[in-house]
């Protein structure tokens, strides 16, 4: 009986689901009608690549791609080493080093991340050389770094005091309870938040398109200059997206259902 009860349920959400995205489907061809728009599907496959003599050519889409997970990628990397950095400095005996982490969390997180682009682009990247993809990659990396350092010093702060005085005990200095005992149990904690926060890092890369990245975002709007297809590569841009955060998001529901099996 609740079988047949959870089998409704899902046939129910499933059709609301379908419904729902036959509406929009309905409001978007409606909408285009009014305009008098022209849909040309036929054109988006070229936009990802072609095939020449043989050889695949990868189109401006594939490319700008490419462009937004190298950019995704590095800036999660350096934003977990900003984080831990943060989260430790918030919790060590440093007058200095809590209030500059401190500093720094209040100005990041109350201040747009576009304008921390800008910021980065237009002061930093002259006085240091930087590249318009390191420039991305600093500022992703400072922006979601912050919110990672609270993710993780929440983790830190919910191990049990028992955890730090076992390796007190065993003659462990601060930072081997923190390497040995420590991080090990938190990370567990904290590894489904910051699987999330990977998420918003994907939809927030599309930010660096303003600083002429040839990302995914500015690859779009090239090509809608160029076609006037704006609805059918828009679309097309959003879907990719959409398909990149979905992948991540069932990765990290993976991953927690398999760390709560593991507890």
């Amino acid at each position: 009986m609740a079988g047949t009860r959870a089998a409704r349920s899902r046939a129910i959400d499933l059709a609301a689901f379908g419904l729902i995205l036959a509406g929009g489907a309905w409001l978007a061809v409606r909408g285009a009608e009014g305009l008098g728009y022209h849909w040309q599907w036929y054109a988006v496959p070229g936009y990802f690549g072609s095939w020449e003599a043989g050889a695949f050519t990868p189109g401006p889409l594939l490319k700008g791609l490419g462009v937004t997970l190298q950019i995704t990628a590095l800036s999660l990397v350096l934003c977990m080493a900003v984080g831990l950095a943060t989260a430790l400095l918030r919790l060590s005996n440093s007058w200095a080093g809590r209030a500059l982490a401190r500093c720094y969390l209040e100005t990041i997180r109350n201040t747009p991340l576009l304008i921390q682009i800008f910021f980065v682009y237009f002061v930093l990247a002259p006085l240091t050389g930087l590249s318009g993809f390191g420039s991305a990659v600093l500022a992703l990396s400072l922006f979601e770094g912050a919110y990672a350092s609270e993710i993780i010093r929440a983790g830190i702060v919910s191990i049990p005091r028992g955890q730090w005085e076992a390796a007190a005990s065993l003659g462990l200095t601060g930072w081997q309870a923190y390497r040995t005992v420590i991080l090990p149990q938190a990370l567990r904690r904290v590894l489904p938040p910051l699987a999330g926060q990977a998420v918003s890092l994907v939809k927030d890369s599309a930010l660096v398109s303003t600083i002429a990245v040839y990302d995914l975002a500015l690859r779009g709007q090239l090509i809608v200059a160029d076609t006037f297809q704006t609805f059918e590569v828009w679309f097309t841009v959003a879907g990719v997206y959409l398909a990149l955060t979905l992948t991540l998001s069932l990765a990290a529901g993976r991953l927690e259902r398999r760390l709560k099996a593991g507890a």
